[in-house]
C-alpha cells in the first residue's frame, strides 16, 4: 500500500493538479490520489482562479504536508535524487529552476484567457494581445532550452520543467494555438507521455463540469 497520498482536484481543468501528479509520477514515489470534487466550495475557487492561495494539489508523505507545487517538485527531488526532477549540471538546474519558478508565479494573462479544458477543443480561437504576450515568452523558453539541451525534453530528458508546462501545451492544443516546428514537436513529445495520456482519459471520463469554464468562446 503507497506510503503518500495526493491531493487533486479536477483532472479536466486542474493545471496545478496535473502538475503536482506528474511531478509524483515522475519521480517515481507511489501514491494514492485523494479527488477534491470540484463543486467543492474551496477547489472551484481555486479553478475558477477566484481563490488567494492554491491548496491543491498536496502530496502527505511520510509526516510531511506539502501544499505548493514547486515546493512539492523540491521535496520530491530530495527524496529521489535519481529520478532527475532537476538536471545533474549546476547551471542547468539554476535554469530549470528559473523557468519553473517563471511558470510558477507568471502567466495571468494566459491562465485567465485560456482555462485548462482537456475535453474541450476551440479551432481558430482568437488570443488577445496580453495571453499573446504570455504565449511568445513560453515559446521563447522553450526554443532556448530545446536549443541548448538538445531536446526532445526541455532538458533533454524529462525535469521538473516538463511537468510545470504540461498544462501549457494542453491550453495550445484545446485553443488552437499555432506554434513553430520546435514547439510544435515538443508539445508532441508531451502530450505522447503514457501519464499525460492516462491522465487525458480519465479527464474524459470525469462527469462534473463547471459551466463557467465549459463556455463556448
Amino acid at each position: 500500500m503507497a506510503i503518500a497520498t495526493l491531493t487533486i482536484n479536477s483532472r479536466n481543468y486542474g493545471a496545478w493538479s496535473l502538475r503536482g501528479w506528474l511531478l509524483a509520477k515522475f519521480s517515481g514515489l507511489e501514491f494514492d490520489e485523494v479527488l477534491v470534487p470540484p463543486e467543492d466550495p474551496d477547489s472551484r475557487a481555486e479553478l475558477l482562479l477566484l481563490s488567494p492561495s492554491t491548496l491543491v494539489p498536496r502530496l502527505d508523505h511520510d509526516g510531511a504536508k506539502i501544499w505548493d507545487t514547486l515546493a512539492i517538485a523540491e521535496y520530491l527531488n530530495e527524496l529521489r535524487p535519481d529520478a532527475g526532477l532537476l538536471p545533474a549540471d549546476r547551471i542547468a538546474r539554476a535554469h530549470c529552476r528559473a523557468i519553473c519558478g517563471e511558470m510558477h508565479s507568471g502567466f495571468s494573462a494566459l491562465r485567465a484567457a485560456l482555462p485548462m479544458n482537456l475535453r474541450a477543443h476551440h479551432p481558430g480561437f482568437q488570443v488577445w494581445s496580453r495571453a499573446q504576450s504570455d504565449i511568445d515568452r513560453i515559446t521563447a523558453i522553450w526554443r532556448e532550452c530545446l536549443a541548448t539541451y538538445g531536446g526532445p525534453y526541455l532538458f533533454g530528458t524529462r525535469s521538473m520543467a516538463d511537468a510545470m508546462y504540461a498544462p501549457v501545451v494542453t491550453r495550445f492544443q484545446t485553443y488552437d494555438v499555432q506554434l513553430d516546428q520546435a514547439c510544435a514537436a515538443y508539445c508532441r513529445t508531451i502530450l505522447a507521455m503514457p501519464e499525460l495520456q492516462q491522465w487525458i482519459e480519465a479527464a474524459r471520463q470525469e462527469p462534473a463540469e463547471i459551466e463557467e469554464l465549459d463556455v463556448e468562446f
